[in-house]
């Protein structure tokens, strides 16, 4: 079924790939997919976050607010003092594990779905945050913050500038990282089996407290660091910015296979759902179709590729 999954993911986005080639000139351009991956970078970091909760068999809405208040802790402080990239990276990280730890120990304790205790910290979160900013937003960035990083950098006929930007380098991590979760330590197979039955794991002698510690701790580090990659990427940052953004998320690990009742999904197909979403929003915006109508088209192909998926698996299973 995972096989399916991902040869069907994959068919769409090589069938959208050759499309937007064909009917848009600046598709392939090494601009535009410059600045796919930059763009979709901290979608990419999320989704992995993301991707582990679901597997657990929880879900986490509250990483939008977590995401922010790691943007704010870690501005501030290194606006203030000459740390440098490396303490910026342990500011937010941190700053986005503990948050993690809130959820986790919440849902923990308490034992009611996981979407309402996150919902309400989502709330929590940025209620605490706009009292204490006021709804300010912040600018003031250090100069070596500003300062685009690219390693192996190439200049297009155009004149564009690329290579492996700050942004890809760190969802280039974060892929990894998930990865040696996912499928090289006894941790992600300990996920897995929390997310297929919850009691079966914990007779088995699995400590689920831990477990939820590391799978809502990990959905705030890959916060942590999707706070990096915006503040840099806009060089500002604002209160409300990421609202809403919990769906798009969503959608698209869901869109990669993984699924919403755990112990279900693959990296390479939460890699290729972020991939076919970038493709798609981007694609729309190079035909000029209207924002609204973006919407619609996303959401219908979303249902048309994950209902192409279901039927594929109901088929393979007889049924």
């Amino acid at each position: 079924m995972k096989t399916l999954n991902n040869k069907i993911l994959f068919a769409t986005l090589f069938i959208l790939f050759v499309l937007l080639s064909l009917f848009t000139d600046d598709f392939f351009s090494v601009e535009n997919l410059y600045d796919v991956i930059n763009n979709y970078s901290m979608l990419m970091i999320l989704a992995c976050g993301l991707f582990i909760v679901l597997l657990s068999g929880g879900i986490d809405i509250s990483f939008p607010a977590i995401t922010i208040i790691t943007q704010y802790i870690m501005i501030s402080f290194i606006s203030q003092f000459d740390v440098g990239l490396f303490a910026a990276l342990l500011i937010s990280l941190g700053s986005g594990v503990l948050l993690g730890f809130v959820n986790a120990v919440i849902v923990n304790r308490l034992n009611v779905p996981s979407i309402i205790i996150t919902i309400s910290t989502l709330n929590i979160f940025y209620g605490a945050l706009l009292y204490i900013t006021k709804g300010i937003w912040l600018y003031d960035f250090p100069q070596w913050f500003q300062e685009e990083m690219i390693l192996f950098k190439q200049v297009s006929a155009e004149g564009v500038e690329y290579g492996f930007s700050f942004q890809a380098i760190l969802a280039c991590a974060a892929v990894l990282i998930t990865w040696l979760l996912t499928n090289k330590l006894s941790l992600g197979r300990q996920i897995y089996a929390l997310g297929g039955s919850k009691d079966s794991a914990s007779r088995i002698g699995f400590n689920i407290f831990k477990l939820h510690l590391l799978a809502y701790g990990y959905m705030g580090l890959m916060s942590g660091l999707a706070g990096i990659v915006q503040a840099y990427t806009v060089q500002s940052v604002a209160p409300d910015s990421l609202l809403g953004y919990e769906l798009t998320v969503l959608a698209a690990v869901v869109l990669g296979g993984a699924s919403l009742s755990g112990g279900r999904g693959t990296l390479a197909g939460t890699v290729m759902g972020v991939a076919l979403l970038a493709i798609i929003q981007n694609g729309l915006n190079l035909l000029n179709v209207s924002s609204y109508w973006q919407t619609v088209i996303t959401g219908g192909i979303i249902i048309l590729s994950i209902s192409a998926t279901a039927l594929g698996q109901r088929n393979s299973r007889g049924i």
